[in-house]
C-alpha cells in the first residue's frame, strides 16, 4: 500500500505542483511537438523513483510514464474549448486508474474479483450511490418542474445546472454522515445551507422562492437520510 500512496503523491506533485501553467498552454498549442510534454513525463518518472526510494522501481516508473503520456496525448487532441472541464476530470480519473492498475500488476497483488463481485455490500453501496446522485437528480427535476417554471417565468439568474450539482453533493454528504453514524453532520450541513440561503431569501422577499427552496431541501435531505438508513439496515450482520 505504501508504494501506491507514493505513486499517487508523485502524480499529484508532478501534475499540480511541478507543472506551471505556461507548460500546460504550450502543450495545448504544440501538442506532441512540445518538449514540455516529455519533460513533464520525465519529472513523473524521477519523482516515482525518488519517492519510492529505490532504483529497482524504474520499470514501474517507466510504465507509469508511458501510460501518463498516452492519456495526456489523447486529452491534448480531444480537448476543445467547450469540453475542457470534462476532459480535465476524465484525464485525472484515467491517470489514477492507470496508476492503480499498474501497481496491482507490477507488484502482483492478488485480487479476488469473483469474491468482490459476489459481495452484497459492494452492490448495496453502488446502488445507493447511483440512486441518490444520478437517479434522484432526475426525479427531483421532474417533481419540481411545475414550480420551477412558475418561479423562473423565463428568468434564471443561477449558474447552469448549479442546483443539480449542489443537490448531488448535499445528498452524498448526508448519505456519508448517516452510514458512518455522524448524525450531527446532517444538522451542521442543514444549518450551513440555511445560512447561505438566508441572504437570498431575505433580499428577494419572495414567498414562492422560500417555499421552493424548502421543498427541494426537504426532499433532497429526506431521500438521502432514508437511503442511508436503509443501507445501514441492509448491512447489518443479521440482515
Amino acid at each position: 500500500m505504501n508504494i501506491l500512496v507514493q505513486l499517487l503523491l508523485a502524480h499529484f506533485i508532478g501534475d499540480f505542483v511541478l507543472q506551471p501553467g505556461a507548460w500546460v498552454r504550450e502543450k495545448e498549442r504544440r501538442k506532441i511537438r512540445s518538449w514540455k510534454l516529455y519533460l513533464h513525463l520525465l519529472i513523473h518518472g524521477v519523482l516515482i523513483i525518488l519517492l519510492c526510494g529505490n532504483i529497482q522501481y524504474w520499470p514501474l516508473a517507466l510504465l507509469v510514464m508511458l501510460a501518463h503520456g498516452v492519456i495526456d496525448v489523447i486529452k491534448l487532441y480531444a480537448q476543445k474549448d467547450g469540453n475542457r472541464s470534462g476532459w480535465f476530470i476524465a484525464d485525472q480519473l484515467l491517470h489514477l486508474a492507470s496508476i492503480t492498475i499498474l501497481w496491482f500488476l507490477y507488484l502482483d497483488i492478488p485480487l479476488d474479483l469473483p469474491a468482490l463481485y459476489r459481495s452484497s455490500g459492494m452492490w448495496i453501496y453502488i446502488t445507493a450511490l447511483v440512486f441518490i446522485t444520478l437517479v434522484w437528480a432526475i426525479v427531483m427535476r421532474e417533481l419540481m418542474q411545475p414550480w420551477t417554471k412558475a418561479l423562473n417565468d423565463g428568468n434564471n439568474d443561477s449558474l447552469n445546472n448549479a442546483g443539480k450539482y449542489i443537490g448531488i453533493l448535499e445528498r452524498l454528504f448526508v448519505f456519508l454522515f448517516i452510514v458512518t453514524g455522524h448524525w450531527e453532520g446532517v444538522g451542521f450541513l442543514l444549518a450551513a445551507k440555511s445560512v447561505f440561503r438566508f441572504g437570498d431569501l431575505k433580499e428577494s422577499k419572495d414567498r414562492k422562492l422560500t417555499e421552493y427552496i424548502l421543498i427541494g431541501t426537504l426532499l433532497s435531505f429526506g431521500i438521502a437520510i432514508g437511503t442511508g438508513m436503509l443501507v445501514q439496515y441492509l448491512m447489518r450482520p443479521e440482515a
